[in-house]
């Protein structure tokens, strides 16, 4: 295992590295049955555009055989993994995240979440006994598809707006989501040699409204707080983690940030994690939600279909700010 890790390590060289921080122990944590919880995501969506989700009500049985379903897939001879790729954007990756040159220690499966098309990557990933990985699927991505719309009511609620003005845009029968399910294969050599992390999935943030996100219990995950800083944050496979997106940054008007996060091997344990990825219908039109603008104020963003932001988001590099284009510059200053 280690000379094999050691050879793919040489062959992708420019994967780069960077030295663990600190566990950080201020992340939010909402139970959405307390009363309160409308107000306490609106706050953690304003101060971090991230928090764990506890007493969400999905299946351990559920969640445990996906990801051993899927650990059987990852733990197969690379030559058989790859008869599920090249990723079209959907299938198998290995190491190439995206066409414009960004790459990380992982291998990954991405998902649509369209039943008939999760039927057709099934066979291709488990070629003798697609149907069980099918049927853990389309279970798993249904109960992220229910917690999501639930905690995007929430927020809606908290922020005194009509409570499915959000989670309508992920019921529609056209919504654009996806599911990817990320594995980091520990590198033992590079933790000797420096003391350093390879970065598994490099700085980003996620396009559409809102990410759901579960993990085993292996360290990794990083956020950037709003003073710039980057925090580790700790594990916890029996709950979840609620991204912004950047289309929700942009529907709020920036009162919600899209969280900037990134993924880094750990040197001895492998790293496995799960991401639902809520995104609207593609000629549906982003725009701040007028219901949130304050009287006078301006919006930041000019108006776009999912469509355009994600062809836009996908020819740019994982660091880059793919709001930018679509910003409106030089707001014209109110009359008074």
């Amino acid at each position: 295992m280690v000379v094999q890790s050691q050879l793919v390590f040489d062959h992708f060289a420019p994967i780069k590295s960077c030295k663990r921080t600190a566990l950080f122990t201020g992340i939010p944590v909402i139970n959405p049955k307390d009363p309160e919880a409308k107000t306490q995501i609106v706050k953690a969506c304003e101060d971090f555009g991230f928090f764990k989700l506890v007493n969400h009500g999905v299946s351990d049985e559920l969640i445990a055989a996906l990801e051993s379903q899927t650990l059987k897939f990852f733990h197969l001879p690379q030559s058989e993994k790859e008869k599920a790729g090249p990723p079209d954007p959907f299938g198998y990756g290995s190491k190439r995240i995206g066409p414009n040159g960004d790459v990380g220690w992982i291998e990954y499966l991405l998902l649509n979440t369209k039943p008939q098309l999760i039927s057709q990557k099934s066979i291709s990933i488990f070629h003798e006994n697609p149907d069980i990985f099918r049927s853990l699927v389309e279970e798993y991505i249904s109960a992220m598809k229910e917690m999501a719309c639930e905690v995007l009511e929430l927020m809606a609620e908290g922020l005194k707006i009509e409570k499915s003005a959000l989670s309508k845009l992920l019921k529609d029968e056209r919504s654009d989501c996806c599911f990817r399910l990320n594995h980091y294969p520990p590198c033992p050599e590079l933790e000797a040699l420096s003391g350093r992390n390879l970065i598994g999935f490099g700085e980003h943030t996620d396009p559409q409204i809102i990410s759901v996100l579960r993990s085993n219990n292996t360290t990794g995950l990083h956020i950037c707080l709003r003073d710039g800083n980057w925090v580790s944050v700790p594990p916890d496979h029996t709950s979840f983690f609620i991204n912004v997106g950047d289309s929700l940054q942009v529907m709020t008007n920036g009162r919600f940030k899209s969280v900037k996060h990134k993924v880094l091997a750990d040197p001895i344990k492998s790293r496995f994690s799960m991401i639902y990825f809520g995104g609207p219908p593609l000629n549906e039109k982003i725009a701040p939600l007028p219901s949130l603008l304050e009287e006078g104020e301006q919006s930041l963003y000019r108006e776009f279909t999912w469509w355009d932001y994600k062809n836009s988001a996908y020819k740019s590099r994982l660091g880059d700010c793919r709001l930018t284009p679509f910003e409106i510059k030089n707001l014209t200053p109110l009359l008074t």
